[in-house]
């Protein structure tokens, strides 16, 4: 009773494991297919070279029971001889050699040759006929990993559900992935057997990743041999567990880019509280410029926060990030959009005053303000308890100016807005209000002074009045 029970908390944490990694992994499709032929030592060799964490390889089986590595059960592409793996022995096939010299390799062969290296991986396809056969394959397989002590080091993925149906009995542990090429092959039959899903990439899309997470399902993505660079733009801001590629060097430069990345999840609107339009990116990683802008003004859906290299990006679609150094959200957003586009003047003490790279991440000075100069704010950030403002040589402290309402516009759209609807730790202080006639602040009484008007600014900010 105690092995049982035992058994059962190995298989549980060996699980918890498996669905708590962080980050994608990088597969290597059939090694490095690109630059080695495929399912070679030395293409598996230079696939863990460039990054990848595990390489994909496909199974048959010979005449004589021995599993052979190969994607096609004809070896004509890959050796020149119009062979069938399942129709000819082990030792007749292993003559045959690829473009590179060595032989067709066995899976004892690859664990043997591998075994010392634990940093050596394996995605291990097994490749049925619809009617399942060959029978024995997964339990042969389960023989070989067991005799090279490799359960820490395999998964295995499938388009057949029998195989992972009989992995799932002979070795629970080893994580199950159910390869598919259409969305009708995904069911509540196939999460029984399987810990992930195996998909193509012209399928994937957010919602369908969020449900299957959802079910506690991974999800893998494969890409149809027609990776590129815009591919790779687009599959990074997806959140998928892996990614079988033939470019394992590209797909370990997105996953050190996410390593090294601060990212968050967030849901929440921002405003783009600036003068002018933010130019928009496919991702951090990259900085490829995407086709639409965030306008000035507009509000969008922010769904995550991406730190790297002292910069800070909203994510505010699919495929589409904007810097966050002018985007304020919830009521900050109200009261940076009241202050855009305002005059502004440098106070006279200190003589100037440093201008900064970015309200979120000041690291550099880009410049000086003279005191008493004039500027107009160009665009406005809240960052925790202070105000910045940009103006043309950078962004500064609001507390470092004095802002100027102009008569009848700014004044009356920021009493009665401005302080109706923020809360005291959101209203400015450093206000200057401009000479005004006062009527519009009761249109019974014509004879208001500016007394009236200089105790309401007071209980709302402590503005300074100009005469």
């Amino acid at each position: 009773m105690l092995k049982n029970n035992q058994h059962r908390w190995l298989l549980a944490f060996c699980f918890t494991c498996f669905f708590l990694l962080s980050g994608f992994t990088v597969i290597g499709h059939r090694g490095d297919p690109i630059n080695a032929p495929e399912e070679t030592f030395q293409s598996i060799d230079m696939a863990f070279s460039q990054g990848a964490n595990y390489v994909e390889l496909d199974l048959h089986e010979s005449q004589d029971g021995v599993l052979v590595i190969s994607h096609d059960r004809n070896l004509q592409r890959v050796t020149g001889v119009d062979t069938i793996v399942s129709q000819n022995t082990f030792t007749k096939l292993s003559t045959l050699k690829m473009s590179n010299g060595e032989s067709v390799h066995s899976v004892g062969q690859l664990f043997e040759h591998y075994q010392n290296n634990p940093n050596a991986k394996f995605l291990i396809e097994t490749k049925k006929t619809k009617k399942g056969n060959p029978k024995n394959m997964e339990a042969e397989l389960v023989r070989l990993i067991q005799q090279y002590h490799m359960q820490d080091r395999i998964m295995v993925h499938s388009f057949s559900i029998k195989s992972l149906m009989n992995m799932q009995k002979l070795m629970p542990q080893i994580p199950r992935i159910f390869i598919v090429g259409s969305l009708k092959r995904i069911s509540f039959e196939s999460f029984k057997y399987a810990d992930g899903i195996n998909i193509s990439s012209e399928l994937v899309t957010p919602t369908i990743i969020k449900q299957l997470h959802y079910l506690h399902q991974k999800v893998y993505v494969w890409n149809e041999m027609a990776e590129n660079q815009t591919t790779w733009n687009w599959l990074v801001n997806l959140n998928v567990d892996g990614v079988v590629t033939n470019y394992p060097a590209l797909g370990r430069h997105y996953q050190a880019a996410q390593d090294q990345a601060d990212i968050k999840n967030l849901d929440t609107t921002g405003q783009v509280n600036s003068l002018t339009s933010l130019p928009t990116i496919e991702n951090p990683y990259e900085l490829t410029t995407a086709k639409n802008p965030a306008k000035a003004g507009h509000t969008y859906q922010i769904t995550q926060t991406i730190t790297i290299d002292d910069q800070t990006y909203y994510r505010i679609g699919t495929n589409r990030f904007v810097l966050s150094d002018t985007i304020n959200v919830g009521q900050t957003a109200q009261a940076a959009a009241l202050l855009v586009g305002k005059s502004i003047q440098v106070k006279n003490q200190p003589l100037s005053i440093p201008t900064w790279n970015s309200p979120i991440h000041p690291t550099q000075m880009t410049g000086h303000l003279i005191a008493n100069s004039p500027h107009q704010i160009l665009a406005v950030r809240y960052v925790g308890n202070r105000v910045w403002f940009k103006v043309k040589d950078g962004w500064i402290k609001s507390q470092q100016t004095q802002i100027n309402l102009a008569p009848n516009t700014d004044q009356s759209q920021l009493v009665w807005y401005f302080y109706r609807q923020l809360p005291a730790q959101l209203r400015q202080t450093n206000l200057t209000i401009l000479p005004t006639p006062l009527t519009f602040l009761n249109p019974v009484k014509s004879d208001l002074t500016p007394k009236p008007l200089f105790q309401f600014a007071t209980a709302w900010s402590n503005p300074t009045i100009k005469s």
